[in-house]
């Protein structure tokens, strides 16, 4: 059913630095949610393992939860419900066949608590400069779902996982969008350089939305995420950007914008190399 309206909808990115506590990460995360909600977001992304940001990898696996229980995702059911809103719950550790490694899972709740839509990470982060090191496949298992698009009051919306992001032909595969969401935990090392480059060019490419919720700041493990979560319209224009620090940013998803870019070019309908 085509649940879109052309009202503008307000949307925003969580920006989180997590630490090694669970308890305290959602406190953080229950505190920004909170302050979106009430100052209009309908819809709210939280950044990538913003449950845990651990002193090494294999701690995601003693917090790991079963699909459809445990503390974890309680928490987003109950601020989805609290605020009525929707909510993309950033990333979370969920079980997988292999005991030793879990499923990177992103979950989007309706306004009512439930789950509508879920999406395991399928390119896990691999990269090694000097001493600065990261292999997720590690202690993740590559989602063996689809990614996918929901359907959302203001049209569709595409799910992703931060370095997902360096493969354009994933949200190609999605269709027509309105909006791309990319929950992240970007290295400042990567992030300095191709986070917004990358991001700006998904959102023009693919002439929709685009909203960016990330990891920003010094991390009591010593890591250090590159935050600068961000909006960018259909036309590739920043609407709004945090450089680093808990906060959030958000702005108006207007359908209108998205119909007016895509008739002064209509590259979508351009396209000569369609799988």
């Amino acid at each position: 059913m085509d649940t879109k309206t052309n009202h503008i909808f307000k949307i925003s990115a969580i920006q989180m630095v997590s630490g090694m506590s669970v308890a305290d990460n959602l406190d953080q995360a229950a505190g920004l949610i909170a302050d979106a909600a009430a100052d209009g977001a309908s819809l709210l992304v939280l950044p990538e393992y913003f449950c845990l940001m651990g002193q090494k990898d294999s701690d995601k696996l003693a917090i790991c939860e079963s699909a459809g229980s445990g503390p974890i995702q309680e928490f987003l059911a109950e601020q989805a419900r609290l605020h009525g809103v929707w909510l993309v719950g950033g990333t979370l550790p969920l079980r997988s066949p292999d005991a030793n490694r879990i499923y990177n899972a992103c979950l989007v709740y309706g306004p009512d608590g439930s789950v509508c839509a879920r999406y395991d990470k399928i390119h896990l982060f691999s990269f090694q400069r000097g001493a600065e090191s990261y292999d997720e496949s590690l202690v993740i298992r590559p989602g063996d779902n689809r990614p996918q698009a929901v359907e959302m009051p203001f049209g569709r919306m595409g799910l992703s996982i931060c370095y997902d992001l360096r493969f354009p032909e994933l949200f190609r595969g999605l269709g027509e969008l309105d909006l791309l969401v990319v929950p992240a935990a970007f290295t400042y090392t990567t992030g300095s350089v191709h986070w917004e480059v990358l991001l700006r060019a998904r959102a023009i490419e693919n002439q929709c939305y685009v909203l960016a919720s990330a990891q920003g700041g010094k991390h009591q493990n010593g890591r250090r995420t590159w935050g600068h979560s961000m909006l960018i319209d259909p036309w590739g224009e920043v609407l709004g950007c945090l450089p680093e620090g808990p906060g959030f940013v958000s702005a108006g998803l207007d359908p209108a914008r998205i119909a007016d870019v895509r008739q002064a070019l209509p590259a979508l309908r351009h396209r000569v190399l369609v799988s």
